[in-house]
């Protein structure tokens, strides 16, 4: 899709900016909900102080910003009061893919669950009630099966939508966009999407170490949003969804990486937040 914001005139300063960031930029954010200051852990503390948010409007994008859509996958989880802390901090909204079966394991998970429904800046999304038992391949074979596990967790958890992401894999089912990523799960997303499910996949994605903590550094993330931007890879342009989970925020050096992330993309000026149910015609009903 071609852009438009002069984006081809003026991309390659926009690529150089990741590095030069105005620390006294006002900061943006599309979630338009007042600032939270809340204690949190000596990791997070350490870090300097949040300018104050100036809101915009959530309707539209003013044509020299993008989006950015922060999505947490397989909460409640390791790591989820961690996630919290850090979008407070921050003052950014995400959306968070959780797993039915998850908020029930155990009492820490059941008490993050209620957290998390219960916190503005986080929505929830369906991300499957058994996240297919990690077996993904036996879980796609039969779709009845995928669409029933996915109503599953929707009413156990009493989910407010049908805004979905299939587990292991990226696929796509909106009214304009269509993607799977591995053809075998096609008709699985295809009854998924029959039954009223919006399935959203991921952009780009901050993927573990061996040790499921993040991989690499915010400076390389912050080039990796620049450059799916610049090329025109994102699904929809101008708005780019990340995955990661909340399971690799359980180290310091991880919550830091993430803190990071986030405060030099609202110091560069250049990007609003958003949660998953303002991408763009999502909303529609499916045909």
């Amino acid at each position: 899709m071609k852009k438009t914001f002069a984006e081809k005139s003026i991309n390659k300063t926009f690529l150089r900016m990741v590095t030069v960031l105005t620390v006294t930029s006002t900061l943006f954010t599309g979630c338009n909900q007042k600032s939270e200051v809340k204690e949190t852990e000596k990791i997070l503390t350490k870090l300097p102080p949040v300018a104050k948010v100036a809101q915009i409007d959530d309707e539209n994008v003013p044509t020299d910003k993008r989006v950015i859509y922060l999505t947490f996958d397989d909460g409640p989880n390791r790591g989820t009061e961690n996630l919290l802390k850090i979008l407070h901090k921050r003052n950014v909204c995400a959306t968070a893919f959780v797993v039915g079966k998850h908020a029930s394991d155990s009492k820490r998970q059941k008490e993050d669950f209620e957290k998390m429904r219960r916190d503005h800046l986080i929505e929830l999304a369906n991300h499957s009630h058994t996240h297919a038992h990690n077996r993904y391949s036996d879980f796609y074979k039969n779709p009845e099966a995928v669409v029933n596990d996915f109503n599953i967790a929707k009413d156990s958890l009493k989910l407010p939508g049908k805004i979905a992401r299939t587990p292991g894999r990226n696929i796509w089912r909106l009214n304009n966009i269509n993607v799977t990523d591995i053809k075998s799960s096609s008709e699985a997303a295809n009854r998924l999407k029959k039954a009223g499910y919006k399935v959203i996949g991921w952009d780009l994605e901050w993927k573990p170490t061996n040790k499921m903590t993040l991989k690499g550094n915010h400076e390389a993330m912050l080039k990796k949003v620049d450059s799916i931007f610049f090329n025109d890879l994102e699904k929809t342009s101008r708005h780019l969804v990340l995955l990661t989970h909340d399971q690799y925020l359980n180290d310091s050096d991880s919550i830091n990486e993430l803190d990071l992330f986030i405060e030099k993309l609202q110091k560069s000026n250049r990007f609003v937040f958003r949660k998953v149910s303002a991408y763009p015609k999502i909303n529609e009903i499916l045909n």
